[in-house]
């Protein structure tokens, strides 16, 4: 059975899984706030104030605002306040805070649709009307524009009309734009099949999503501090939290000067480096996490019940689960904290209560399970190949031999989505969840696990 949207009371979707071609046109036009990162950058900015006047989208339904990360002097905006609805807000330079200042431009804003443009990106006529549709139609979407690099150093904001009208016979042609680009977004079909890696093509200088959904992510880090990653970041954490990838080639936007690759840095391992340490904590697809070091985030929680467990049992079904895995354990029950303590280890990556938000918006994969399941080297990289983007959001398995067992494993992209909107698709949360992403069952031995049937052997 082909999948449906869920229709929400105001006319907008769910989506299942990423299938944002499912989508029907909004039946209203929404209120936009652009959102302009700035640093000293003058002449560029004129450049994109200046598009902005001349976007095919209803200038009464748009506002900027223009968030300065620290500049020397203000960003000058005069020339455009009677033609746009401009706010300049500010924050101290305290180094390149690109993340922070996003942040900040959007609490400043109205909107209910941000459209995240950098002050170097020139936006095309209709580029926001385009960038804006799906998200105005599905709250879960993230829209990446077409970005194409040019040299725009002399051009001026009062030819900046001649010049569309030049480089738009390029506008449907790969001219500018990186190959890693080109074909990342062919290889996922504009994102409508992301895998777990569609983050990778996600650029926050031209991106746009609903503020319901920035706000329920929680925005951009702001402990990102230097140049890259922090799109990644967002984009990943999003993806965790039940985002849409979507790229929108219509939405095309111009950006000043070559992309990073082509650029000429001085030391490019030491920078990769460094932007690759700053987000393997946060990112746990297995690509970004290759050096075999635990991180406190990882990218299988598992909800562990103590209850029908004793302390030599419940060490047997931890270390069955850690064994080989990238995943953290948590006890829950009431005599958790005395298991934990008796179980007399010394790891962090076993703890008792629950995981926190930190943990939860950024691992794929959550496992809720009871009884003395004991687990292979498999077993894990088995349930999760029954998940992901493209397959199912939860797996179940039928323990027929045992009572007292029990595992569900899902994604968490899957429990967050069901959760942000069950109350307002007025269904049940794992109906919901199902409804979206689907389900699977497998058998205790498909999934290579065992249900221990006495207390093990401790003593040596």
């Amino acid at each position: 059975m082909t999948p449906r949207p869920v229709r929400l009371n105001d006319g907008r979707s769910l989506v299942p899984d990423n299938r944002w071609d499912l989508t029907v046109d909004p039946v209203e036009t929404p209120s936009v706030s652009v959102v302009i990162p700035y640093y000293q950058q003058p002449h560029q900015l004129s450049l994109v104030l200046e598009a902005l006047t001349a976007q095919t989208y209803p200038s009464t339904q748009m506002d900027v605002v223009i968030a300065d990360d620290g500049s020397a002097e203000p960003p000058p905006v005069d020339r455009w306040t009677s033609r746009l609805d401009i706010s300049v807000v500010r924050q101290d330079d305290e180094g390149f805070r690109a993340a922070a200042a996003r942040n900040l431009g959007a609490d400043a804003s109205r909107g209910s649709i941000l459209c995240f443009l950098d002050a170097d990106t020139v936006p095309g006529p209709d580029y926001v009307r385009q960038a804006v549709r799906l998200p105005a139609s599905i709250p879960d979407a993230v829209v990446v524009g077409r970005r194409k690099h040019e040299n725009l150093a002399a051009v001026e904001a009062d030819s900046l009309e001649s010049w569309m009208v030049e480089v738009s016979a390029r506008a449907d042609t790969n001219d500018g734009e990186p190959q890693w680009l080109i074909e990342g977004y062919e290889r996922t079909e504009n994102l409508l099949r992301p895998g777990w890696d569609g983050y990778k093509f996600i650029l926050s200088a031209v991106l746009t999503c609903s503020r319901e959904l920035f706000d329920s992510v929680g925005g951009f880090d702001p402990s990102f501090v230097r140049y890259g990653g922090e799109d990644w970041e967002f984009a990943n954490r999003a993806f965790m939290m039940g985002a849409v990838f979507v790229h929108e080639p219509a939405a095309l936007a111009w950006h000043d000067g070559p992309d990073w690759a082509e650029r000429e840095v001085a030391d490019r391992t030491s920078e990769k480096n460094a932007e690759a340490l700053a987000l393997a904590p946060l990112i746990t697809d297995p690509a970004a996490r290759t050096s075999g070091v635990h991180h406190e985030i990882p990218d299988t929680v598992v909800l562990m019940s103590t209850l029908g467990q004793t302390p030599a049992s419940l060490l047997a079904t931890v270390a069955s689960v850690l064994r080989g895995s990238d995943c953290g354990v948590w006890l829950i029950g009431d005599d958790a904290p005395a298991h934990h303590a008796a179980l007399g280890i010394w790891d962090c990556r076993v703890r008792a209560g629950f995981p926190d938000d930190e943990v939860l918006s950024r691992c794929r994969f959550v496992v809720e399970m009871s009884g003395r399941v004991l687990f292979s080297d498999e077993s894990l990289s088995r349930l999760a190949g029954e998940l992901g983007p493209g397959k199912a959001g939860e797996v179940v398995v039928d323990f027929a031999r045992s009572d007292t067992a029990a595992l569900t494993m899902s994604t968490s992209r899957a429990v967050h989505r069901s959760r942000r909107w069950f109350a307002r698709a007025g269904v049940d949360e794992r109906d919901l969840r199902h409804a979206l992403f689907g389900v699977r069952h497998v058998s205790c031995s498909e999934a290579a696990l065992t249900v221990a049937d006495s207390e093990p052997w401790l003593s040596w």
